[in-house]
């Protein structure tokens, strides 16, 4: 397995089950050490997990006992041990907002519904202001219609802050909307990335649009 991915940039990978793509994010988080090499970040190898990279898991990871606002500030307070309650609070809310959950600052994740839930935790990964993104199919147990909305939440965030984002997908057309590059691994057993496909649509794609282009 050998790749590189540029700052700024959006990856998606697909493959079957089984084939690697969460070892790969492991490894990318530092939650797991590769068999052999090793991952470079800015120049340093990578050596267990760091703010400079945040993870949305495919469940949404929220502390149960503290607020939508809590558990955002919460990652913020680890990146920023240094300020003050207000900061951090004001820091949080700005993430939320950025996710269009202000007026659900307040709610714990027992009262927010699933795709609500996976905007938080999108946020609060945000709100660290990590150099990449790792998404392990954040939107996998999603209905259609939520899972759009948060995908173009996604898009709008990630056009803001030019973070760095690494997504594992089931889903081609999401792949299609989201991705500026594609990662495809073959099938198990003997997996590896076979192909790396460079998305030439426009970026001003969306959903509405993109099965109308010739190149989808």
């Amino acid at each position: 397995m050998n790749f590189r991915i540029e700052r700024g940039e959006f990856i998606c990978i697909i493959g079957h089950s089984g084939c690697g793509k969460n070892t790969i994010l492991n490894v990318l988080a530092g939650l797991e050490r590769a068999t052999g090499g090793g991952v470079i970040m800015d120049g340093r190898e990578i050596d267990g997990p760091s703010l400079d990279r945040g993870v949305v898991f495919q469940s949404h990871a929220l502390l149960p006992w503290l607020t939508a606002r809590q558990n955002i500030a919460f990652a913020v307070r680890s990146r920023h041990p240094e300020w003050f309650r207000q900061q951090v609070d004001a820091h949080a809310t700005r993430f939320l907002d950025m996710v269009g959950l202000s007026h659900a600052g307040d709610k714990k994740p027992s009262e927010l519904s699933g795709g609500t839930k996976q905007r938080v935790g999108i946020a609060r990964a945000f709100s660290v202001e990590p150099k990449m993104l790792l998404m392990d199919e954040p939107f996998g147990a999603l209905d259609a219609l939520t899972r759009g909305v948060i995908q173009d939440e996604l898009l709008r965030i990630w056009s803001a802050t030019h973070q760095t984002v690494f997504m594992i997908t089931h889903d081609v057309d999401e792949a299609i909307l989201l991705a500026d590059r594609i990662f495809l691994m073959s099938n198990s057993p003997r997996a590896r990335l076979a192909e790396i496909v460079v998305n030439t649509l426009p970026r001003d794609r969306t959903r509405d649009s993109l099965h109308h282009d010739l190149q989808f």
